[in-house]
């Protein structure tokens, strides 16, 4: 049983913040910054692939509500809504998850470092996706 369904079965101790019959919200133990919440299906699934479109619902539910609640309970002005989808994304945990990361200005996380397509990769990458 991987450690999320050990919090959800109430096995391992997690400081939720938030429980509703198909999601689970508790503080990241290793924050980005104060008030990293991450977001869970009660249910067991790996990545975004494999959950139940019910349950992707009610997470999505969950993470709007977490994200209203940074905002207005801690102050923060933004978030980032995060999921990493299996290993190579640097999925750690086989469960799936959402990370909202509170932003403070200025905090220089760059998350994602931008490149342009090279020469015709662009129209081949779209070809590949619209077949």
């Amino acid at each position: 049983m991987c450690i999320f369904c050990q919090i959800v079965a109430g096995e391992i101790s997690a400081d939720i913040i938030y429980e509703d019959e198909k999601t689970l919200a508790f503080l990241d133990n290793l924050p980005v910054h104060p008030g990293h919440i991450l977001v869970i299906p009660k249910v067991h699934v790996i990545n975004l692939e494999d959950v139940p479109e019910t349950d992707l619902m009610a997470v999505s539910l969950t993470v709007k509500k977490m994200g209203a609640l940074i905002k207005s309970r801690l102050g923060y002005e933004g978030y980032n809504v995060i999921t990493n989808n299996d290993p190579v994304a640097n999925q750690v945990i086989p469960h799936l998850h959402f990370h909202l990361i509170p932003r403070i200005k200025n905090d220089n996380l760059n998350i994602w470092p931008q490149t342009p397509y090279q020469k015709d990769e662009l129209k081949e990458i779209l070809e590949k996706l619209k077949a």
